[in-house]
């Protein structure tokens, strides 16, 4: 079980998006359908693209990695199930014909002051990291993939020429344009499903507003299934940290008091908490993309950075969040 955060922190952390407007190049995938590659909107000619398609309807496959897995496959079910055509979970013709790109799948983003001046390394020990000014992004890889809703390993191979050890102020990185959708209305409430690992979001009329991977508790005693509701909604929370819920850690056991971690998306929960009415749960984000619906938790329900992010705006207290096996 997650130990709920204490109130959010009142200085917040410097923006991302200080920067000039990004310039749309092409893609360097090569085309392996007859779709005209510069007029939009089109169909998606690769998984590349159709996961930064989904991202405009505020459907998550996971980072974006350009590959097809689990969590791309349940995003396009998704898509398929809002659009009205067969759920198969592939990027079918059907499913090409409706899922569009509005613009070019990829911008470039030109590396700012903000962006370097942020980057601090993270303490290996709770009680380092209690004394940080913020758990912010350690390089600027990481920052990058979050903004760009990316796996690392995919802003690497747009950008095969940049040293990473050295990236300074104007250099310019090509990632996708994953930017989702302005909320067009408040959730009426949210699904998780144990099962199939994702949360969805929908309004009054059950249309599909958002859908996420999300983690789960790795104990069956510890996955509440039924209503809960939505009590607290934080962005850039800090975290207390409470030993007892930790009992693995020897470092936890040896504190002998609770600890607060301040802000940062390398904060235990990330960059923004939804607080649920069972005592120490809620959902939040997380430090590792790269593992939410593929590791397990203690108890609380674990997204992408930017999907937390989302969800706080799409939630209010009082919001139903209905918890399915």
């Amino acid at each position: 079980m997650t130990n709920a955060p204490a109130q959010p922190a009142p200085k917040p952390i410097l923006p991302l998006a200080a920067t000039p407007l990004p310039t749309v190049v092409k893609t360097s995938t090569p085309s392996p359908a007859p779709f005209p590659s510069g007029d939009y909107p089109r169909p998606p000619r690769d998984i590349l693209e159709a996961q930064i398609a989904l991202s405009q309807f505020g459907i998550s496959p996971g980072s974006i990695d350009g590959a097809i897995g689990s969590q791309t496959r349940a995003a396009l079910a998704a898509f398929q199930n809002k659009s009205g055509v067969p759920a198969t979970g592939e990027l079918d013709m059907a499913t090409r014909a409706t899922l569009a790109l509005m613009s070019a799948p990829l911008t470039t983003y030109i590396v700012n002051i903000n962006d370097l001046s942020r980057l601090q390394p993270v303490s290996k020990t709770w009680l380092g990291k209690s004394q940080q000014t913020a758990l912010d992004f350690e390089n600027i890889l990481e920052l990058l993939a979050e903004r760009g809703h990316a796996s690392p390993n995919l802003i690497r191979r747009l950008n095969p020429t940049v040293n990473w050890s050295n990236v300074v102020v104007g250099t310019e990185v090509s990632m996708p344009k994953a930017d989702y959708p302005k909320a067009p209305t408040k959730a009426a409430f949210l699904i998780i499903n144990l099962a199939k690992k994702h949360l969805e979001a929908f309004d009054a009329e059950t249309n599909l507003l958002a859908h996420f991977p999300c983690s789960i508790a790795a104990r069956f005693d510890k996955r509440p299934v039924g209503e809960l509701h939505v009590t607290t909604v934080a962005t850039a929370p800090d975290y207390t940290f409470n030993p007892e819920v930790f009992p693995e850690s020897e470092e936890a056991r040896n504190l002998g008091g609770k600890l607060i971690l301040p802000p940062g998306p390398n904060n235990p929960v990330g960059s923004a908490w939804v607080g649920l009415d069972k005592p120490g749960y809620g959902i939040h984000g997380t430090p590792n993309p790269e593992q939410v619906g593929r590791t397990e938790s203690h108890g609380c329900f674990r997204l992408a950075n930017w999907n937390a992010d989302y969800l706080a705006k799409l939630v209010w207290v009082g919001l139903p969040v209905r918890v399915v096996p």
